[in-house]
């Protein structure tokens, strides 16, 4: 009985415990279900904020970049509208120009038909004149010219014979003095004549497609490099070649060297074009430098102040006439030596003056003054003597020579460099006015840099972008025309181009 009660209550207990634990198991089955429904729903309501915010930050994205690209868009129509204004004058300029030569070729077709008409008119009245003559002298043509051609002979053995007796007589009065000047003086006079200053550079191209790389997307790249260098750059119809053209031959030299290496290197863009043109000013004033004191070495010439020699250096670049200046200035030192040498002057003085005696060509400066003044006031203030300072300010004539090494120097740079005086005066003012035009651009507020570029013909002037916006380039581009009408005399037209860049950097990290 005992064992059945025992039984029974196990079983209770059993189902019991079996009863406590299904409830329990499906109160905690009821809580987890609802667990799991606040959890989605509260994942949903997350998922749908953070689908909200990344759409509404994706149309921000779409809106910057819409604008940016309108933006963009509205700079390249104005760069494409300024482009067709330039190519549009362009086509003016070249129909004015073909209008004008027909007009001169008909002047000329005219003129000469008026000519002809007057060589006959002319030949008739000779004969005219003739005939009378001969018919009141009662000579014939040749007889009249037998007598006259007599008579004249006699006359000039008569002057030649009182010409040459006074030759003789002066010799003998003067002595070696004036035999010296006479010598000088032919020597001054067997220059010939150079017409032709070296103003363009031209630069040989792999292929054609490479003047495409040059010019760069909507022409950024080419003015670039005419902007930091200070050129003209021609890119025509020549194979496989682009023309540097400036006045400056310095310039000339750095946008040809800094090109090249563009060119061999392949990466041209402006950032390039920027760095490669700054190391290459660095290299050119290396060269300049090493010129000059090669050429003092070369001439034997001492105790030149540093500074002049770096002058000296800067005539490797520079041309006149189509002659190099440092080889002109080494001529004239040797010629300037073996003239004194064989006339008893003094040797050592001749050559340092004929090599010193260009030196103002290398000088940037504004004012008044020839090359020679300029050079002769340089080498008084670098401690040059009296005599060279002279032998500077005589060498054209501006001042009267004080010293037989003077006249020598005078005449070794005439064998040398041969330019008649008139036409030397005329590449001066010529120099001068490109030089006045930089230097009335430069004058205006919030210009940076300005370059006289194609003979005289514009003048490129940059401009700081934060002083002057794009309605104050227009009105300094105005302002600065109309000065160089009031102050400058000119041919032609001169054109004025007011360049604003504007420029952002940002670094990625």
């Amino acid at each position: 009985m005992t064992t059945v009660i025992i039984i029974v209550f196990s079983l209770v207990a059993f189902i019991a415990g079996f009863l406590v634990r299904w409830l329990f198991a499906r109160t905690q089955l009821k809580s987890a279900e609802s667990m799991s429904k606040g959890i989605v729903a509260e994942a949903k309501n997350k998922a749908e904020a953070e689908k909200k915010a990344l759409l509404l930050e994706t149309r921000d994205q779409i809106s910057k970049e819409r604008n940016n690209l309108e933006n963009e868009t509205r700079e390249r129509r104005a760069e494409l509208g300024q482009f067709e204004k330039r190519l549009h004058q362009k086509e003016e300029n070249l129909d004015r120009k073909v209008e004008l030569l027909d007009q001169r070729d008909q002047e000329l077709a005219n003129r000469e038909k008026r000519i002809k008409q007057q060589e006959a008119d002319l030949s008739t009245t000779m004969e005219k004149h003739r005939k009378e003559l001969e018919r009141i002298s009662g000579l014939s043509a040749e007889e009249a010219k037998k007598a006259l051609i007599t008579g004249l002979e006699e006359d000039a053995k008569r002057a030649a014979s009182r010409t040459i007796d006074n030759i003789e007589k002066g010799a003998m009065e003067t002595g070696e003095k004036k035999a010296r000047e006479i010598i000088i003086q032919a020597i001054q006079r067997v220059a010939g004549e150079v017409t032709q200053d070296v103003s363009v550079s031209s630069v040989s191209l792999p292929s054609e497609e490479m003047k495409g790389r040059i010019i760069g997307r909507e022409g950024r790249n080419i003015r670039t490099l005419e902007t930091l260098t200070g050129v003209d750059i021609i890119i025509d119809d020549t194979p496989e070649a682009v023309i540097i053209s400036c006045f400056d031959p310095v310039r000339r030299e750095i946008a040809k060297r800094s090109l090249e290496k563009l060119i061999l290197d392949g990466r041209i863009h402006p950032a390039r074009i920027e760095e490669v043109v700054d190391r290459t000013g660095k290299e050119i004033e290396h060269v300049m430098a090493e010129e000059g004191e090669r050429a003092r070495v070369d001439m034997n010439i001492t105790t030149v102040h540093p500074e002049i020699i770096r002058y000296i250096g800067r005539l490797h670049f520079r041309t006149s006439y189509g002659q190099n200046v440092l080889q002109h200035v080494r001529e004239v030192s040797n010629i300037s030596g073996m003239i004194a040498a064989e006339l008893g002057a003094n040797v050592v003085l001749a050559r340092r003056g004929g090599f010193l005696h260009d030196i103002g060509k290398a000088i940037e400066v504004e004012g008044e003054g020839s090359h020679a003044i300029v050079g002769a006031e340089m080498a008084k203030r670098y401690g040059e003597s009296e005599t060279i300072v002279n032998i500077i300010r005589a060498h054209h004539g501006d001042v009267d020579a004080l010293s037989p090494e003077a006249v020598i120097v005078k005449a070794a740079d005439a064998i040398s460099a041969a330019r008649p005086g008139a036409r030397r005066e005329s590449f001066e003012n010529y120099v001068k006015r490109l030089e006045n035009l930089e230097h009335i651009a430069d004058s205006f507020a919030g210009v940076e840099k300005s370059f006289a570029i194609q003979a005289g013909r514009e003048i490129r002037v940059m401009v700081k972008n934060e002083t002057v916006d794009d309605a104050k380039a227009k009105d300094l581009a105005r302002d600065i025309a109309r000065k160089i009408e009031e102050e400058l005399k000119y041919p032609g037209i001169i054109r004025v181009t007011v360049i604003r860049e504007m420029r952002a950097t940002e670094i990625a990290r």
